[in-house]
């Protein structure tokens, strides 16, 4: 089974990908992932996606399109993968169309997350992270201690830069600007199926495997 998961920031498809992963025993790939492994490793591509990246800019289609089927040509994605922060653009999903179809593995379904935008903001604003081992806790669901200190290193508890209100708006429009164009191309070709990510996380997770394992083949 091969996958795309799309959402926006906060509706969680990070951890719904996860759960996936673990449910058909297919990897889960983060572009994040990717991109600190490349760079870490100083592959070509890594080097290329570093020097970009210190510049502030956004990493070229060509760099990511290639790191990505670096990543797929790997053992653990033969039966299959679940694609997480990629394709961003329409021509990302053309190129991964084409690299998919030579190896005749074409995406079997993409799951599009969907969450209230107030909903969105209460949940990153809530947000918290420790600086030091990057553990993650959450003002609503999961209080970092009293003293602000983590639990596993003790270090500093803050809020990330990119959780503040202001930014997490600016963060949801450009999604919306740069990922519409993304939905129409899958719903032009009857594979994007859209989910209310609202509720448990079980209860989401039930939603989708349903639909997965009932109506994708």
């Amino acid at each position: 089974m091969q996958l795309i998961m799309l959402g926006a920031p906060g509706t969680g498809k990070g951890t719904q990908g996860k759960l996936l992963s673990e449910r058909y025993h297919i990897p889960n790939i983060s572009t994040g992932d990717i991109l600190r492994t490349a760079i870490e490793k100083r592959t070509d591509l890594g080097n290329k996606a570093r020097t970009v990246m210190e510049k502030g800019e956004l990493v070229p289609d060509d760099v990511m399109i290639g790191l990505i089927q670096q990543r797929l040509t790997e053992a653990d994605c033969q039966n299959g993968f679940i694609l997480d922060g990629f394709p961003r653009t329409v021509t990302q999903a053309a190129a991964l169309d084409a690299y998919l179809e030579n190896l005749k593995k074409p995406i079997n379904a993409v799951i599009a997350l969907e969450v209230p935008e107030n909903e969105i903001i209460a949940r990153l604003t809530s947000r918290r992270v420790c600086r030091n081992c990057g553990k993650d806790y959450n003002v609503i669901t999961n209080p970092p201690p009293s003293d602000n200190n983590c639990e596993v290193c003790q270090g500093d508890i803050v809020q990330r830069a990119d959780d503040t209100e202001e930014t997490v708006k600016r963060r949801l429009k450009v999604y919306d600007e740069k990922t519409m164009p993304l939905q129409r191309y899958f719903k032009k070709q009857g594979k994007l199926t859209t989910f209310e990510a609202t509720g448990t996380i079980a209860e989401i997770q039930r939603r989708i495997r349903y639909f997965l394992d009932n109506e994708v083949k």
